[in-house]
């Protein structure tokens, strides 16, 4: 003889009980990203390029502004060096190529 059918039950199949959520799985602690090692970029002064010339490269590839470009030019022209910003090593090197590509002396130092 066949077995009768409950409602909501299938033959052959289990019963499923109550639906019960799982308790919320707890996310491993996060360490904080170590900061990149910081350097400076450095503007030499040379005796080839003009001080106009070395502002407007100076503004073409840094966020200096007009004014911050011809201090940093004249302090650089004045004093044999100046201190034109501070990143990481992969971007402080980006810099020293695309200064050299235009002529201009820049280096770069680990930040003290």
């Amino acid at each position: 003889m066949a077995k009768r059918k409950k409602q909501g039950e299938s033959i052959g199949e289990p019963v499923a009980g109550p639906v019960t959520k799982a308790p919320p799985k707890q996310a491993p602690a996060r360490t904080p990203p170590k900061q990149l090692p910081r350097y400076k970029v450095l503007l030499h002064n040379d005796d080839v390029n003009e001080i106009g010339y070395v502002v407007e490269v100076v503004r073409k590839l840094t966020a200096l502004s007009r004014e911050e470009a011809a201090l940093r030019t004249l302090e650089a022209h004045e004093t044999g060096v100046a201190l034109l910003l501070v990143t990481h090593k992969e971007r402080a090197e980006l810099y020293v190529e695309q200064f050299a590509a235009c002529r201009l002396t820049v280096t770069i130092e680990p930040e003290s």
